[in-house]
């Protein structure tokens, strides 16, 4: 899988949203895109779901112009969007039906995917008996069921506190390495771009673009104590203060 973001610009009426931004992903990557109000993260990612189309530029995956939404791009919102009718196991069945997967695989798909994310025994229960995390198990359980190449995840843990989010950042660091997903996370917090991905990307506002990027070369064997570590703690230090800088551009 080849992820390619060119020349990216967007408006909306007068207003530049995104200003000529630019970057790659291959098979296996995690990579996060952080900024504050007004660096048109979201933006970015509808763009490349195909829920919008780019006022100038390309975005391709596998050399296939992206020109609306398709299953090779699977998406999780920061409220966690199930159908509240459907049972976890309905939820996660929901998109292979869409696609028309035969009865059995879908099944078997399902099994399989409650039982990566954690959530085998909750299989019948609806989303109003589960909590915030564990109904944001079920999204992306879901979005992996329709095997894409690229998992997009749009403040996936924003709207949890902050014990479970941290739970949720490790279940899904270790989910990554269990399966070699190709994850984009945009995000506002910088420690969580920092525990999660491989390679930063730090947005300015208005307009969105890059500023600064950065490979994240630590050992995230226990994110306890990576969180607490000296090179973790510069490396937040550096990004928190480039953020900081940018705090001007948003009045």
């Amino acid at each position: 899988m080849e992820l390619i973001v060119n020349n990216l610009s967007k408006h909306f009426g007068e207003k530049l949203i995104l200003d000529h931004l630019s970057f790659s992903m291959q098979s296996g990557d995690f990579m996060a895109l952080v900024g504050s109000s007004g660096s048109g993260k979201s933006t970015i990612l509808r763009l490349i779901a195909g829920l919008d189309q780019p006022s100038s530029g390309s975005i391709s995956v596998d050399d296939t112009p992206v020109s609306g939404p398709g299953p090779d791009r699977g998406m999780v919102f920061q409220k966690y969007s199930l159908y509240p009718w459907l049972n976890a196991a309905e939820n996660v069945a929901f998109g292979m039906r869409l696609q028309r997967m035969k009865a059995a695989e879908i099944k078997e798909r399902t099994a399989y995917f409650l039982e990566v994310v954690g959530l085998s025994d909750a299989a019948t229960k609806l989303p109003r008996e589960l909590s915030g995390g564990m109904q944001q198990r079920v999204a992306i359980a879901r979005s992996l069921a329709t095997n894409p190449s690229i998992l997009l995840l749009d403040e996936p843990f924003g709207a949890l506190d902050l014990q479970i989010r941290e739970s949720m950042q490790d279940f899904l660091l270790k989910l990554w390495q269990r399966t070699g997903l190709t994850v984009l996370l945009i995000t506002h917090d910088v420690e969580e771009a920092l525990v999660l991905a491989q390679r930063v990307h730090v947005l300015a506002p208005n307009p969105g673009r890059i500023i600064r990027s950065l490979d994240v070369d630590l050992d995230k064997t226990d994110l306890d104590q990576l969180r607490l570590s000296s090179d973790f703690l510069a490396l937040r230090r550096s990004l928190s203060a480039t953020m900081r800088e940018l705090e001007p551009a948003l009045s």
